[in-house]
């Protein structure tokens, strides 16, 4: 039985079991899909925001990487809503 090299030896690898057209048994290798980004108060995960790890996150266009409204990679919509009040009640009184 061959092992795989070692840096495909960790448990962070998923797996799967393939036979190929030339009739022989082989596994092959990737990385698990990140969990949902969430959001920093409520925990809630975030829409709009895909599962992607960082080398493919970076290739990705700006648009598609986040929701169209300021902090919208840090905060759910209910959140903010309640940040951007609260900001504009201090200011006032």
């Amino acid at each position: 039985m061959n092992l795989p090299r070692p840096g495909l030896r960790s448990k962070a690898q998923k797996r799967k079991k393939l036979k190929t057209p030339g009739n022989q048994n082989v596994s092959h290798y990737w990385r698990k899909k990140p969990s949902k980004a969430q959001c920093a108060i409520c925990k809630k995960s975030l829409q709009a925001i895909p599962r992607l790890r960082p080398a493919k996150m970076k290739k990705t266009d700006r648009v598609s990487r986040r929701a169209n409204r300021p902090e919208s990679g840090r905060y759910c919509a209910k959140c903010l809503q309640t940040l951007l009040k609260e900001s504009v009640w201090q200011s006032e009184g």
